[in-house]
């Protein structure tokens, strides 16, 4: 099983694209991690934010592996702990498909988005800045794959 965390947004500052690239290395082994970046959609003054989230929604959904297993993070999807993520991972990988975590723009994610997720998964009801959910997710797989094949990593 491979997994891609599909995000709209471009250009991580340097402190993300480091934090995501160790944890993306340290999964190689259990679950390879790729990133695809989605242009977002254009914003301001006199432009439709609904329309700027349809178009990335097209992008993302373009950029979706065929037969993958999606997973939404949305604030209004199931929070999970640690242990309930690697139960989630599991149940993924028994599933024999690729996996495909989407982040998306500033005003979530389109409706067709949603439509297509298989499941949605909140991180909380905080408000977190997107480029930070990338590093957090990658944590957190890395974290489930972890206890999954038994290393001391995760000590809760």
């Amino acid at each position: 099983m491979r997994a891609k965390l599909i995000a709209v947004g471009e250009r991580a500052p340097a402190w993300v694209a480091a934090g995501f690239g160790e944890y993306r290395k340290r999964l190689s082994h259990w679950l390879p991690l790729d990133l695809v970046e989605i242009e977002p959609g254009l914003r301001g003054k006199g432009r439709d934010a609904a329309r700027a989230m349809a178009d990335e929604g097209a992008r993302v959904l373009a950029a979706l592996p065929k037969q993958a297993i999606v997973v939404a993070l949305d604030g209004r999807g199931r929070a999970w702990s640690s242990a309930q993520l690697a139960q989630r991972l599991e149940h993924w990988r028994a599933q024999g498909r690729d996996l495909a975590l989407l982040i998306g723009g500033p005003e979530g994610h389109a409706p067709d988005v949603l439509a297509r997720s298989d499941e949605q998964w909140s991180l909380g009801p905080m408000t977190l800045p997107h480029m930070l959910v990338r590093l957090i997710v990658a944590e957190q797989l890395y974290r489930a794959a972890a206890m999954l094949a038994g290393h001391p990593y995760h000590r809760a």
